[in-house]
């Protein structure tokens, strides 16, 4: 059915281990290349600990794998042309460069008629103000690049005191919503589509908390967000597991991102079908037929974030709680060390 034997991920930590142990289920080896430490690496075939600037490294690395696929977005341009000059990657190029500048982003979704918040370019802090002028406060100052978990980000409550992010940045208006939902969508080599269930999505200090399927809204908004996530899975002829953040508004449902990944809001998955995220990602991207993504329970998802840690004895022992640890050394504030699901129903 496929003639894919290894595949290579770029990136070691926790996405990598899971499509790592994914894998190995369908009897399928991940290589893994990663510049630092490397989680992923305790459950892999094979590590390649390199800098992304090491072009031997990278080569020896494409020519060991008969597909490349990656756990996080910002792997460089240069490291990315020397392997696909080698060996596919999927998802391919196009998402990547979508999903790496937060203004292609916002620009590509609005291009296929999808909403999004209000926003300007901000190139540099001379350019804020005008941006300001025409967005309004309160609002959001992301850098274009390179942000995540929060971090990049400042909110500015009123334009007379509003802080400069230091690099090239995408100013976003204000969007009042009433939720945040995940839509997890896939989509296959032969152009088959299938969803997971949207998730709701609760945050603190910007970090994911947790996750709860069902969401809890109505089937016509369920219904929506995933059309979207399928359009624009379809828009970029993707292939492989993605994340579509959406908000929730008494307008309708606006785009917040997209995360050409397998997504920290989807591991509920892994209690709640029969075929996860990762093992579909792992599918998709070896040319293997998907699975159906069916729930089958009500899952909660939360992150385990620093010191959470200390909870561990008492959630090993609570009933209908799945733990999965992420073989991380040091338990730091803001670091995700690991995630429960819990079954509801």
């Amino acid at each position: 059915m496929s003639d894919v034997r290894i595949i290579g991920i770029l990136g070691g930590g926790q996405l990598g281990r899971m499509l790592s142990a994914a894998a190995s289920r369908l009897g399928l080896r991940c290589h893994i290349y990663e510049p630092c430490a490397a989680p992923a690496a305790d459950v892999a075939y094979r590590l390649t600990n390199a800098p992304y600037e090491d072009e031997a490294a990278l080569r020896a690395f494409a020519e060991s794998v008969d597909v490349v696929t990656y756990e996080f977005e910002n792997v460089p341009t240069s490291a990315l042309d020397l392997i696909e000059s080698i060996v596919p990657i999927r998802p391919n190029r196009r998402a990547l460069a979508v999903s790496q500048d937060r203004l292609t982003e916002k620009t590509f979704l609005n291009e296929i008629g999808l909403t999004t918040a209000p926003f300007a370019d901000v190139p540099d802090q001379a350019a804020l103000a005008g941006a300001l002028a025409g967005i309004g406060a309160p609002s959001i100052l992301k850098t274009r690049r390179l942000g995540y978990d929060g971090k990049g980000q400042v909110r500015i409550a009123d334009a007379a005191v509003a802080e400069w992010t230091g690099a090239p940045s995408v100013l976003e208006g204000f969007v009042d919503f009433t939720a945040e939902i995940s839509v997890i969508v896939a989509r296959g080599m032969d152009g088959q589509v299938a969803a997971f269930d949207p998730g709701l999505n609760v945050h603190q200090g910007g970090i994911l908390r947790s996750t709860t399927v069902p969401c809890g809204l109505p089937g016509r908004v369920t219904t929506d967000a995933v059309l979207i996530a399928a359009r624009i899975a379809a828009a970029l002829d993707y292939v492989g597991v993605m994340g579509v953040e959406l908000f929730v508004t008494p307008q309708g449902l606006v785009v917040n991102e997209i995360a050409p990944r397998v997504h920290n809001s989807g591991h509920w998955t892994q209690a709640g079908c029969a075929v996860d995220q990762f093992e579909q990602h792992i599918r998709a991207v070896a040319g293997l037929p998907l699975g159906d993504g069916k729930r089958y329970a009500d899952v909660v998802m939360e992150n385990l974030i620093g010191d959470d840690l200390a909870r561990l004895p008492d959630l090993l022992r609570a009933p209908d709680v799945q733990v999965h640890l992420y073989g991380k050394g040091e338990a730091r504030a803001g670091r995700k060390m690991g995630h429960v699901n819990r079954i509801t129903r």
